[in-house]
């Protein structure tokens, strides 16, 4: 058995959304689960105004993940630990949400024609991602669980080309994340309900 190591160091840019302090406050120790998600979209700054955008009028927040990692590896944080980022339907107020820039589907998500997902993570990113979350798991107390979007919200809509067809809702963070890779260096287990 391998001695316990103190997490790395991880740098990570805070640049709090207009709207974080909206959000729901809630303990971190009700935190044990991270969600990975990719955010099929082209870059960060366009993840960011996504971010931006007011989507539920009554509290004026938006959806967002918490931590961005960029394809360079560097670390963006948005939302605190300690509010409920709206990233995953029916997930929010127990887990973490970390965004993966990556194209994904962009920008037909939902047409039949346009369903692979074939960008690659960066080397850069998951070694990033790999040290965040090692420092969450030493900084979120309950923090025992992981699973990617794909696995939590497995909703189909109709095909936007074609009405006839279902298409996954959410299907990040795709067949290319190394899931194997990541579960090797990350003391957590894969939710899948």
């Amino acid at each position: 058995m391998l001695p316990d190591l103190p997490p790395p160091a991880v740098d990570v840019l805070y640049d709090p959304l207009p709207y974080e302090s909206r959000l729901d406050a809630r303990p971190v120790s009700q935190v044990d689960l991270v969600v990975i998600h990719c955010t099929e979209v082209p870059d960060l700054a366009r993840s960011r105004r996504f971010g931006e955008e007011v989507l539920y009028p009554a509290s004026g927040t938006g959806n967002s993940g918490h931590y961005y990692v960029d394809r360079d590896g560097s670390l963006h944080q948005y939302v605190s630990a300690g509010r409920t980022a709206h990233h995953t339907r029916g997930y929010n107020p127990r887990s973490v949400g970390i965004e993966l820039v990556n194209t994904g589907r962009y920008p037909n998500w939902l047409d039949s024609r346009h369903q692979a997902m074939d960008e690659p993570y960066t080397d850069a990113q998951i070694a990033s991602l790999i040290a965040l979350l090692q420092r969450l798991r030493a900084d979120l107390p309950a923090l025992r669980f992981i699973a990617g979007h794909e696995d939590l919200d497995t909703t189909t809509v109709e095909a936007t080309d074609d009405a006839s067809v279902q298409v996954h809702r959410k299907r990040d963070p795709g067949p290319l994340f190394p899931w194997r890779q990541v579960l090797d260096a990350v003391p957590l287990q894969r939710l899948q309900p």
